[in-house]
């Protein structure tokens, strides 16, 4: 995300709102009292609503909801399934970053997905079609069925946790049964682990 359009978001516990000059909040810093604490950062660990809204200012998905509820590519430039609907091929919009400034690839995507979907109702359907999804190269990411499966566009854009964010796969290596402790998406906002205060704040910037 480009430097000028970057702005703050400060996500405070009700109890203790850190204290920020008049001048900084005014130019940069949004304050936001959340119903409760993230704790569980892991995106695909807990269906936790707070979770759910926190990978969501700081990770992306392939494809999303959009105002009306259809699914619209997100992070997909394009893609298109074969006759049979049993392979389909997603290229990556170029220029997608994660916040290290490391490029987004379909390896990335690919073994996000494999974490994720044991994890999701709707993740498990689609492994139980025989889902293996694997990088064809950079950009191009490619999901094989055994059987059809009409949800796949549904199933990788639904907005509801486990949500299917993409993660560096260095990150989307870590067994599904063991949590994430670094926060690295690509989404509008970064998560600076340097600035966590649990039980106090958050910053988002």
């Amino acid at each position: 995300m480009p430097p000028t359009t970057r702005r703050t978001i400060l996500l405070a516990g009700a109890l203790a709102a850190p204290a920020l000059s008049r001048s900084a909040k005014a130019a940069t810093v949004l304050n936001a009292v959340l119903e409760s604490e993230a704790v569980i950062l892991d995106p695909y660990f807990t269906t936790a609503a707070i979770t759910r809204s926190f990978g969501y200012h700081v990770f992306d998905t392939l494809f999303a909801m959009d105002s009306a509820g259809a699914i619209r590519p997100q992070m997909v430039d394009t893609f298109a399934a074969a006759e049979d609907g049993l392979v389909w091929r997603f290229t990556l919009r170029d220029g997608l970053r994660f916040h290290d400034g490391a490029a987004v690839t379909a390896r990335d995507c690919a073994l996000s997905l494999q974490r994720w979907a044991p994890r999701d109702a709707m993740g498990r359907l689609l492994l139980a079609a025989g889902a293996q999804f694997e990088a064809a190269d950079a950009r191009t990411l490619v999901l094989r069925l055994r059987e059809q499966f009409p949800l796949v566009l549904e199933v990788l854009g639904k907005p509801n946790a486990p949500v299917p964010f993409i993660l560096p796969e260095r990150l989307a290596r870590t067994p599904g049964d063991t949590r994430i402790t670094e926060i690295i998406g690509s989404g509008p906002f970064a998560f600076r682990a340097d600035l966590w205060r649990p039980g106090s704040s958050m910053v988002l910037e």
